[in-house]
């Protein structure tokens, strides 16, 4: 019974701390995995520094989908900053192949910088190239930010 309480504070304590690697078991949407542990737990992982479509916005489907063809089912490591008020731990997700999925949807025109958490310069720049290039949610003539969507909701 002891061994059982360890190994369960022990994944707590890799989610929210430093890094872990984990296979993708769901995408919840374009910007929200949950990812099994080794030890037969699952994380809930809010990409850090983006933010996606919410359901129902133009690209929402997209995001999610282009999340989904890079990295369900498929091992990932995640570099933790912190947890949200939800619980969810807020990473950086890195694919097998090293890139960042993090900054391959902001690159796609899939996802926003999320700037009142981000200061990333790599995005900052990975946004003004999809703008600029009108990839994505930046064909639209002035997409709406989700941050402004949900509150716009309440």
């Amino acid at each position: 019974m002891f061994v059982a309480i360890a190994c369960l504070a022990i994944s707590a304590f890799a989610a929210w701390a430093g890094s872990f690697d984990g296979r993708v078991v769901k995408v919840l949407d374009g910007d929200t995995i949950e990812v099994l542990l080794p030890e037969k737990t699952t994380v809930r992982v809010r990409l850090a520094g983006i933010d996606a479509p919410e359901r129902g916005q133009p690209f929402s489907r997209m995001a999610t989908q282009a999340v989904r063809d890079m990295a369900a089912e498929k091992t990932v490591r995640i570099e933790t900053q912190s947890k949200d008020w939800y619980g969810r731990t807020i990473g950086d997700v890195f694919l097998s192949d090293g890139r960042s999925l993090n900054r391959e949807l902001v690159h796609l025109g899939l996802a926003w910088q999320y700037r009142r958490y981000s200061n990333d310069q790599e995005l900052t720049a990975l946004e003004a190239e999809a703008r600029k290039a009108r990839r994505g949610l930046w064909s639209e003539p002035d997409p709406t930010p989700p941050w402004q969507r949900r509150r716009e909701k309440r």
